[in-house]
């Protein structure tokens, strides 16, 4: 995949299939429209083209940007785009002065004039443009003025549930991990670089490595004790990770921590990923770190029992 930033990197392409996005969380529904765009691709010898925006829009127009938390900051994004085999990625600098463009100014500037569109894929809900005012009969009638053709691609549904960023969101928040996981079709992570701690973990004999997040505004899930599988140098580990306060040491900022099993080498410094399996227990207050040492002996059987079935 090759990812553009600019317009005029755009290279000469024929009719391309073309879908327009955020893509927060690149989860199941949106699949669906990148399979789908592979499909016409293929039956017309085209190719693909992705479009999404950086910064998100919500961080432009928002003034209270403390509350704006997504599934997945932009260098995932690509990552999961990239699996879906698209052909260019084309990553919009997104202005106020970007934000004032109507539909019809942004399909004709960017779509019709720069990449000569052929098919323009959208999901079921899909709005954009000034104010949100691009809907599907609206894109429609613009496909008809200035010659492309317009597929709609259905709801995707899990569970009887309708997959959307807002709803895997809310799952996150919940530490509702599985369902989120179900979803995305892949597991939620976090990834964020080693730094030192109170080496308290380390006297119970549960050392961990603390966690400082690449990105704020990432969407961290609900706090409590979490199987998780830890991404280092390459190679994956089994462990336990703590979202929290450490209420029973004392109170700190939000802390993630993890806990790798049958590991013991230097890591800080460096860059992890932790992806999540079960949400085992909530965050809880002990009487002391004796009573706490004793809850993560039973964490870790429950957690080594969690993985085993996964």
């Amino acid at each position: 995949m090759k990812i553009l930033y600019d317009v005029e990197q755009i290279p000469p392409i024929a009719k391309p299939i073309v879908t327009v996005g955020i893509f927060d969380g690149v989860h199941c529904g949106h699949q669906e429209i990148f399979r789908q765009m592979q499909v016409l691709a293929t039956e017309r010898n085209q190719k693909t083209v992705a479009i999404t925006f950086e910064p998100h829009p919500r961080i432009v127009l928002n003034n209270n940007q403390d509350d704006i938390k997504f599934i997945n900051i932009l260098d995932k994004k690509i990552e999961r785009i990239a699996l879906s085999d698209i052909d260019y990625l084309f990553i919009i600098n997104f202005t106020p002065e970007f934000a004032t463009l109507s539909p019809e100014d942004f399909i004709r500037e960017y779509l019709v004039n720069k990449l000569r569109i052929g098919t323009l894929v959208i999901g079921y809900d899909h709005h954009f443009g000034r104010s949100r005012s691009g809907d599907y009969q609206e894109i429609e009638r613009l496909g008809v003025e200035y010659g492309f053709s317009v597929v709609e691609v259905g709801e995707v549904c899990c569970d009887g549930d309708v997959i959307s960023s807002t709803r895997i969101r809310e799952a996150l928040k919940k530490g509702e991990i599985e369902i989120a996981n179900k979803y995305l079709g892949y597991r939620y992570s976090i990834t964020g670089t080693v730094i030192h701690g109170n080496m308290l973990g380390r006297k119970m004999g549960f050392p961990t490595a603390n966690i400082a997040l690449s990105d704020r505004y990432k969407l961290i899930t609900a706090n409590g004790v979490y199987a998780c599988y830890i991404l280092v140098d390459g190679k994956w580990y089994e462990g336990m990770g703590n979202i929290g306060f450490r209420p029973t040491i004392e109170e700190s900022p939000l802390t993630v921590e993890v806990h790798i099993f049958n590991f013991d080498e230097d890591i800080y410094g460096k860059t992890i990923t932790v992806a999540f399996v079960k949400r085992i227990r909530d965050e809880i207050k002990f009487y002391d770190t004796e009573q706490l040492k004793q809850q993560l002996v039973q964490d870790k059987i429950m957690v080594q029992a969690t993985i085993c079935k996964k």
